[in-house]
């Protein structure tokens, strides 16, 4: 049995992570596993929950991300995983990963003004974000505290491939696709 494979969907806020990963998963026909999906379930069952600050359920929700990972790697499930992934808070998790499957990251770029756009619309229009202190995030750019443009991107040594999703994806969601399938060890030349 060969390895499953692990596509790590990483970018900034707004750049379109997750609506690439859940297209991903359905085009490769396996599982996409959303960190911010998994904290709004368990913001579900908080009742009373605000977020900001020092969030409790953001540690939660990262250990309960990486155990549903990693137990479908080891039972062999190739999966599609999906969070802003920072390179410092988030490679000590994946690197161990390594073990257990082919990685092949995605990184979704856009330009700032238009992901700055897309998180302003969905906290106006998607009640449910309001777990992921979207709101919280656009007060900090406003105020200078925060850039879209400070996000440090994964630097791990697998195959790497940039996907501009400003308009559609740029490349194409086949294309992409067949980067995750190939096995030929493409280095990122991006970074």
């Amino acid at each position: 049995m060969t390895s499953p494979t692990l596509t790590v969907v990483s970018g900034a806020p707004g750049t379109g992570k997750t609506t690439l990963a859940h297209a991903l998963a359905h085009e490769l026909g396996c599982p996409a596993i959303v960190r911010d999906e998994i904290k709004q379930g368990m913001v579900l069952a908080a009742p009373g929950y605000r977020a900001g600050g020092d969030d409790p359920l953001n540690r939660q929700a990262l250990d309960a991300f990486f155990e549903v990972t990693g137990s479908l790697l080891r039972a062999g499930v190739t999966t599609v995983i999906e969070a802003a992934f920072q390179d410092r808070l988030w490679r000590p998790h994946l690197e161990p990963l390594t073990d257990l499957a082919e990685l092949r990251v995605i990184r979704c770029t856009t330009p700032a003004a238009m992901a700055h756009d897309r998180i302003a619309h969905r906290v106006q229009h998607s009640g449910h974000r309001a777990a992921h202190g979207d709101r919280d995030l656009l007060e900090a750019i406003a105020a200078g505290e925060q850039s879209l443009d400070a996000w440090v991107p994964i630097s791990l040594d697998v195959p790497t491939l940039l996907v501009d999703t400003s308009d559609g994806y740029s490349p194409g969601i086949q294309d992409v696709v067949t980067f995750i399938r190939t096995s030929a060890q493409v280095r990122p030349s991006s970074y």
